[in-house]
């Protein structure tokens, strides 16, 4: 029997579209079981916090338990090469970091490449680096700093958390755009990186804001600029590194990735939940209190965002040369 045209192209798109319908119905019941925020560092620091908050939101809205796993190592690394070997799911997500987009180039041998294999979600944040000067140095305008640096060149100190942190190619691009020299002396985490910076071992650090902030305020440590592009609402009174030299931008900055195949339906599910919780006022002033400042956009912007990044770090680890340690 011959069916009419139009009767077939009917039937062959209602055939075409059956797979679809259990897969919007398997995105609209998601999750039906506990869903893990694989994080990359160890518990307490600013990663978790950003996490915590998340989970906290996310399971009161979705009905399921969202639990953090912390897989600290290899500057973030291990966590995402354990997400990007997950199941595509939505059962294994990942807290990203401004990390993802300087491993990229720091580390020649990666099992992985981000952005070609994790997905990106949600960003959630973006935190300030602060260039800050131990007082002994004469300087108390990010002019003044560079002026004083041509006088000194190649003795002044530059604390960093390790070689490829935010904080270390934070430093490096100011070096580049000012045209000075700095030692760079990396350390093993930010803590003892500050903790040498307020005994005058290192002249300058450009270090997350939180863990400065009451030495600043108690004059222990000289704030000079902020390096984001805009003023920070906590500080405002500071200026960016950016209005002296323009073009200068760096922050850390965190979001939430997946194993590339995500499901589109989950991944825009979760993307709204978690645009809902920035902009709930509580998470809001929580985020202000360590310093960060949430970011709302769509899956795509965030994936354009770390392009640009990893594009922007790449040209400056191979202008300074920076290798692992």
């Amino acid at each position: 029997m011959k069916l009419p045209r139009r009767n077939f192209l009917h039937l062959a798109a209602g055939a075409a579209a059956l797979p679809a319908v259990p897969r919007l119905a398997w995105a609209q019941a998601y999750p039906t079981r506990p869903v893990r925020i694989i994080v990359g560092f160890a518990a307490g620091g600013p990663a978790d916090i950003v996490a915590r908050l998340m989970v906290q939101w996310l399971s009161e809205r979705l009905g399921q338990q969202f639990v953090i796993e912390n897989r600290p190592g290899a500057a973030s690394n291990i966590a995402t090469e354990a997400v990007v070997k997950a199941r595509p799911d939505g059962y294994t997500l990942l807290l990203v970091n401004a990390s993802a987009a300087i491993n990229a180039t720091l580390y020649a041998k990666l099992n992985f490449n981000f952005i070609r294999d994790v997905a990106p979600v949600a960003r959630v944040t973006r935190e300030a680096l602060v260039m800050q000067v131990n007082p002994v140095v004469p300087a108390k305008t990010v002019s003044e700093f560079i002026d004083y640096a041509k006088t000194v060149p190649s003795k002044l100190s530059m604390a960093s958390g390790g070689n490829g942190a935010p904080s270390h190619v934070a430093g490096e691009l100011f070096k580049m755009m000012a045209g000075i020299d700095l030692v760079h002396v990396p350390y093993r985490g930010a803590a003892p990186a500050l903790t040498d910076l307020l005994g005058g071992q290192v002249q300058v650090y450009f270090g997350p804001m939180p863990a400065s902030v009451e030495h600043i305020k108690a004059g222990r440590l000289r704030a000079l600029a902020i390096t984001t592009a805009k003023r920070s609402e906590s500080m405002p009174d500071l200026p960016t590194v950016g209005e002296l030299l323009p073009g200068y931008e760096a922050s850390t900055w965190y979001g939430i990735g997946a194993p590339k195949a995500i499901p589109a339906e989950i991944v825009d599910k979760l993307n709204k939940e978690i645009n809902a919780a920035l902009a709930d006022h509580k998470i809001k002033e929580r985020l202000a209190d360590v310093g960060s400042t949430p970011v709302i956009g769509s899956a795509a912007d965030f994936g354009k965002f770390i392009a640009d990044e990893t594009e922007k770090w790449a040209k400056v680890m191979k202008l300074a040369n920076i290798k692992p340690e």
